[in-house]
């Protein structure tokens, strides 16, 4: 049995990544679940080019005053899986932030729904915007949920330290 691990990745690790394998290093487990994941009993599961998997657990600490799952979890999801989406696409040191997601509840959650798949896919991909969709899916493919976001893509974070990146070392100039 894998344990899974919740935190963030040390930057100077993950400087030289991709989105992609960046994603793929949560996946695998070399690199930890961000912390959202645990509270939320979602993962990343599978990542590929402008196209990202994630699967949650519903359970009654995720519970509306209704009894039904709050429809903010499904928008987490949503959000999630498309932000995912598109970071797979982006190089090294390359971020992104959502601009605006939007989401469509077709179907109750409830606590004992079972295991959901929510499926994130780029619909557009521009250098400073990408769009993306997404489906929450039932055990049975029933659709729950679906939803679109518009992401930001930002400028290249700042190199680490002593992290060589096109010839600069990231280190202040003096």
């Amino acid at each position: 049995m894998t344990t899974r691990r919740f935190g963030l990745a040390n930057p100077q690790e993950v400087a030289s990544m991709s989105g992609k394998e960046f994603l793929q290093g949560i996946i695998d487990g070399r690199l930890p679940q961000p912390p959202i994941a645990e509270p939320m009993t979602f993962r990343i599961v599978e990542v590929g080019d402008g196209f990202a998997v994630f699967e949650g657990e519903p359970g009654p600490h995720l519970l509306n005053p209704m009894g039904t799952v709050h429809g903010g979890w499904a928008l987490t999801l949503i959000d999630s899986v498309t932000g995912c989406a598109a970071f797979s696409l982006l190089p090294p040191g390359a971020v992104y932030t959502t601009i605006e997601t939007k989401a469509n509840f077709s179907r109750p959650i409830k606590a004992d729904t079972g295991r959901v798949r929510a499926e994130g896919r780029v619909v557009s991909a521009g250098r400073q915007i990408v769009s993306a969709e997404a489906r929450v899916l039932a055990q049975d493919g029933r659709v729950l949920a679906h939803g679109t976001s518009t992401l930001l893509v930002l400028a290249a974070r700042p190199a680490p330290a002593g992290i060589s990146i096109s010839g600069k070392t990231g280190l202040p100039e003096t």
